[in-house]
């Protein structure tokens, strides 16, 4: 997946990666299923690809928007394994697969697979360690993990087989293979290896950006190789007007109230105006642009080639013609492996173990059980999904599927249907 590196993509696990009676799930007998009576109606249907994988397409409840060509999210996702889907207590679905741990890392979409190898190889070590230290897992080789990891940027990003399928994912799946069992340990355990896109030109202490214990391994280090970061350096500049609109929908804002200057002292916005002043953390701000600009000025916000408005925290902040200026470096929480960092130390020559070794405190790849099958919450808040698996061998709640397809709504029931 072409991308720059998400943003706080992983994090410590300290700080810091996610009902009413309904119909019964039935299995195919036609173009359509029927319930088959019981006394409890279940809340949850499970739907196994054997040997093949699942396309899935979901769609998100309506809800009432004040954005700009608002338009519904829906999921659009392949995935090998089990799907598991619950209906939750507000009557939405929530997605679990469960899946062997080396697809699982085969899904992790973090780099783009066109990398370096050892940037590559580099990223796959740092996400199996991650995963495994998360969940804390200890088990012997191929056991079950049992305790779920989710697929965002509040763990690790994890988005299944592409669709469409793009041949170059091939790349990563050899760096994930030609990785197998190597893990940063610490104290015999997985080291909890965060990682974030594109630095200031330093790293950080894991308790300057958690607030968690220091540890040995996630301490500051200099960076100058993730200059190839289209988010290295960046300028946004957001007319008073704009800003007025982001911060009144934020609620930080009075209506109807113009912005004459904008400041920044250490972590703390000051905005002046018509509607007095008001102060407000960075942290504030920064998702006042970030959210309203894109719904407000679809156009407009965020400016090419910015993933985000603005970025980060690594910013100055003034007032030049009638608008806020931005001017800062980097995108991330800014602990661990700068994964542009990895990319540019790969150009260099820099092997997986030495960019390794470089981001983690002189920790070095070694062995280590992997667990067999991992869970992993890969979305939840849906209204319905359809499923349709890529073999005939696929079966819901035990049943064979053949050639049928699934579709399962939420609500006040749970209703599952299939059609050829």
């Amino acid at each position: 997946m072409l991308l720059v590196a998400c943003e706080a993509c992983t994090s410590t696990p300290a700080p810091r990666a996610d009902r009413p009676t309904s119909e019964p799930a039935t299995a195919p007998s036609g173009p359509t299923s029927s319930p088959t009576p019981t006394s409890e109606a279940p809340t949850s249907a499970v739907i196994r690809s054997r040997g093949g994988s699942l396309l899935v397409r979901g769609a998100y409840p309506r809800v009432a928007s004040r954005c700009v060509r608002y338009r519904r999210p829906r999921l659009l996702a392949r995935y090998p394994g089990t799907l598991s889907v619950k209906r939750s207590d507000d009557g939405t679905l929530a997605l679990t697969v469960t899946l062997p741990f080396g697809d699982y890392l085969r899904g992790i979409a973090e780099v783009p697979p066109s990398w370096p190898r050892a940037a590559l190889e580099a990223q796959a070590i740092a996400a199996r360690s991650y995963a495994l230290a998360t969940t804390g897992w200890e088990g012997a080789e191929g056991e079950p993990l049992k305790t779920p990891i989710c697929a965002t940027t509040s763990c690790q990003v994890y988005r299944g087989i592409p669709v469409p399928f793009d041949p170059s994912v091939r790349r990563w799946f050899a760096a994930v293979r030609g990785t197998s069992s190597e893990v940063l340990l610490y104290g015999d355990r997985p080291a909890d290896t965060v990682y974030f896109s594109t630095s200031n030109g330093q790293t950080y202490g894991n308790d300057e950006v958690f607030g968690s214990a220091p540890l040995p391994y996630l301490r500051p280090v200099v960076e100058r190789d993730d200059g190839a970061s289209p988010v290295s350096h960046w300028n946004v500049r957001v007319p008073f007007d704009d800003l007025a609109s982001f911060l009144h929908e934020a609620g930080e804002w009075p209506p109807n109230r113009t912005i004459s200057s904008v400041g920044l002292a250490g972590s703390t916005v000051t905005v002046r105006g018509e509607g007095g002043s008001r102060s407000m953390d960075l942290t504030t701000f920064r998702d006042a642009v970030n959210v309203w600009g894109p719904c407000l000025k679809p156009g407009r916000y965020p400016p090419s080639p910015l993933p985000v408005t603005l970025p980060s925290r690594w910013m100055t902040l003034s007032s030049n013609e009638g608008a806020a200026v931005a001017v800062g470096r980097g995108w991330g929480h800014g602990a661990g492996m700068v994964q542009w960092g990895a990319y540019g130390k790969a150009l260099r020559g820099l092997s997986a173990s030495d960019i390794l070794a470089y981001y983690y405190g002189g920790l070095r790849p070694q062995t280590y059980p992997e667990p067999g099958l991992i869970h992993v919450r890969v979305v939840s808040g849906l209204a319905s999904i359809r499923v349709v698996p890529s073999r005939p061998r696929a079966t819901l709640d035990g049943e064979a599927l053949g050639s049928h397809r699934v579709k399962i709504t939420g609500g006040d029931e749970l209703i599952v249907t299939t059609r050829p």
